[in-house]
């Protein structure tokens, strides 16, 4: 790609970085509506979500993957463990660190709330070709790191305005 492209996108590029905002905004909406109908916390909905793509963490990655303080985060671990979505497990490397694992994928209220949703993306997986899935599995894939990437920028920005 040369740099023209990069500095001017084309309309199809502006159309597509469009419907991928429009995505995620109506993911954090999903997302919002389904902590809700659980009686959640929107925090603590995302951190479920963090465990259940990553696996069992300790508290400190938590922290760090979600933004909020150790204090928060173990008041949330806290409320989670507390309606059967995680528990504490000691790390067995380090004594000092708790290991949290995930236990909500086995609660009924969760499948129930994720069935539709999950029949509904089937549905729509049906209607492509494997080469199609594959290509937009890989692209999902990549697309997950460039947003791993940016929340890392943004992240760092935010920290080094709150210490100066």
């Amino acid at each position: 790609m040369s740099s023209h492209q990069e500095l001017e996108p084309t309309e199809l590029q502006e159309q597509f970085t469009l419907r991928m905002r429009g995505l995620g905004t109506r993911t954090v909406l999903y997302q919002q509506n389904v902590a809700t109908s659980l009686g959640l916390y929107n925090n603590d909905f995302i951190s479920i979500d963090i465990l259940r793509e990553r696996g069992p963490i300790t508290a400190g990655e938590l922290s760090k993957l979600t933004g909020l303080t150790t204090g928060s985060v173990t008041a949330l671990i806290d409320r989670l463990e507390k309606n059967g979505y995680v528990r504490r497990q000691n790390d067995p490397n380090d004594r000092r660190k708790v290991i949290i694992v995930p236990l909500y994928e086995n609660k009924e209220e969760v499948s129930h709330t994720y069935l539709p949703l999950h029949s509904a993306m089937v549905k729509l997986a049906s209607s492509y070709s494997e080469e199609e899935l594959t290509l937009i599995t890989t692209f999902l894939e990549q697309a997950s790191h460039v947003l791993d990437a940016q929340i890392d920028q943004l992240s760092a920005k935010l920290s080094s305005k709150s210490s100066s």
